[in-house]
């Protein structure tokens, strides 16, 4: 490899808004924040979660009239 054109490789922490958090390599390093890992994404836990920041699954039960939960 040629020196001096690759970006750093350093130690990153991402951690996740469920409190889990992963020690990895990355360019970016320092901390990433992430709102869904592994740990709290419905495909991996088997659990539904919806997470609505934007109001987004209201609006769409309002206009098409599917009952909510």
């Amino acid at each position: 490899m040629k020196e001096g054109i690759h970006p750093k490789y350093e130690e990153t922490v991402i951690k996740c808004h469920c409190g889990s958090s992963v020690e990895t390599r990355s360019t970016l390093g320092g901390e990433v924040s992430v709102e869904i890992c592994s740990s709290c994404h419905p495909f991996f836990t088997g659990k539904q979660k919806l997470i609505d920041t934007a109001g987004r699954i209201e609006r769409f039960r309002k206009k098409y009239g599917t009952p909510g939960k």
